[in-house]
């Protein structure tokens, strides 16, 4: 394991768990992959906010449309088996298509690029106003002209993946989420992972409303069956199986279901989602980001009650994702929150002797402020923000308890010293941060209490 690595994802799940709380977001299951292991795997918060049920590593998630990913693994493995092509039209599979659709490849549909609706005249199923599509509606709704025309510009469809589905179905002889689950599922050795929520049989995380509104959450069962969709949207799993298989689909791994070829195929930047300021790119079911040794892949998921979202990292070798059961849930900026801390103990290296007791999260009655230590120096990040060490102050440690504050904002103290205060037993108790004394939590609380609390 990289060095730093092990600091940096103590850090990860102190400021996961900080973050849910301070959004007061009902939960949130992480888990990060090093290569393909699996060295953080955590949950915070409630499965159900109805019943107070603790939301724990092996609940189930509806990853919705991270399904994209295994549906294009699912024909990759049909195209190294010869029983395929990608520039094969997707008429040859599936009839009663409009012309233009049939004459779509299933490289363009696979990356979005087909021209194809979204969701049809009438997406209510997103809404819970009606049931998921069933395959005789997607070809229905295929069967009229389309937005566009093939290989004008990304344009997202789960009724084309929908489509993908019906050509694994032609193609195989069986049933989508049967092959699925023998061909890509099994072989990745993937235990909690099914392809629909009628397959799942373990504990189930409940999704769940914004407060908005009603001003309170209310929960959405999350339990629809997606019928004709599956192959866009139907896969439930636990963030471990979720960080197995998609760090498996990284062109470095050792160890996968597709061969490199197939993989960096998957993961290449096909079309540009041009149109937003994210800086995303489309692939073969994968979602693409970032930029220099950063660059990520892989994708993200929203279903009524859930947001998702996978990255991975090839330079670093690192596989990240993050489930939330909320429909307003905060998986994307989480995910960025993380690599932002994963960058900076890649910089600043992990801590050492003389940094370690340079740590902790101190408070006063305007907020807590987190010390995080490196090799060589220890930052204040505010695990209030999506990115903790945004504006970070900097701390050069003199002597064991001395330092100084030698990088800050104007308005803050550089150029001030810095203290540890320690307790009779030799541990820190308190920190002196230029002038502002940051205690502890418990110790605010009763400050607070003190000074503020009325009796009736």
């Amino acid at each position: 394991m990289t060095p730093w690595l092990p600091a940096a994802l103590a850090y990860v799940s102190s400021w996961v768990e900080f973050q849910r709380a301070h959004h007061d977001q009902p939960g949130c299951a992480i888990a990060i992959a090093s290569g393909d292991k699996v060295v953080l795997e955590a949950a915070f918060g409630s499965a159900d906010l109805s019943t107070g049920e603790p939301l724990t590593p092996r609940h189930g998630f509806r990853i919705a449309s991270h399904s994209k990913s295994f549906t294009s693994a699912g024909l990759l493995r049909l195209v190294e088996a010869g029983r395929l092509r990608l520039d094969d039209k997707v008429g040859t599979y599936v009839p009663g298509l409009h012309p233009d659709v049939s004459a779509a490849t299933i490289g363009q549909v696979l990356s979005n690029s087909a021209g194809l609706t979204r969701d049809g005249p009438d997406n209510g199923q997103f809404f819970d106003r009606k049931p998921y599509c069933s395959k005789e509606e997607v070809l229905a709704d295929l069967s009229v002209a389309q937005p566009y025309p093939a290989s004008e510009r990304f344009k997202y469809s789960n009724h084309g993946f929908a489509l993908l589905g019906m050509v694994i179905e032609a193609v195989t002889g069986g049933a989508y989420a049967d092959w699925i689950a023998r061909e890509v599922v099994g072989p990745a050795e993937l235990t909690e992972t099914r392809p629909d929520i009628t397959l799942w049989s373990g504990p189930m995380a409940k999704g769940h409303s914004p407060k908005a509104p009603l001003g309170k959450r209310l929960v959405i069962p999350g339990d629809n069956p997606c019928h004709g969709m599956v192959s866009a949207a139907g896969f439930v799993a636990t963030a471990a199986d979720v960080v197995r298989y998609f760090a498996q689909l990284s062109p470095n791994s050792e160890r996968s279901i597709l061969s490199p070829l197939s993989r960096r195929e998957m993961s290449r930047r096909l079309w540009p989602d041009s149109e937003s300021s994210l800086g995303r790119h489309y692939g073969l079911g994968t979602i693409s980001g970032g930029t220099g040794d950063w660059e990520w892949f892989a994708h993200s998921g929203g279903f009524q009650g859930f947001i998702t979202r996978t990255a991975v990292l090839p330079k670093q070798d690192l596989t990240i994702t993050v489930l939330t059961n909320a429909i307003d849930g905060l998986a994307h900026p989480w995910l960025d929150g993380i690599i932002e801390i994963l960058k900076a103990f890649e910089s600043n290296g992990a801590p050492s002797p003389a940094t370690l007791d340079w740590c902790g999260r101190w408070w006063t009655i305007w907020g807590c402020g987190d010390l995080v230590p490196f090799e060589s120096k220890v930052l204040q990040a505010n695990p209030a923000l999506f990115n903790p060490f945004l504006d970070a102050q900097e701390i050069s440690v003199e002597s064991k308890d001395l330092g100084r504050i030698v990088r800050a904002s104007g308005f803050n103290s550089p150029g001030e010293p810095a203290r540890l205060v320690r307790g009779a037993d030799g541990k820190v108790q308190s920190v002196w941060l230029g002038g502002a004394h940051v205690v502890s939590e418990e110790t605010l609380k009763a400050e607070m209490l003190e000074r503020y609390a009325r009796t009736a």
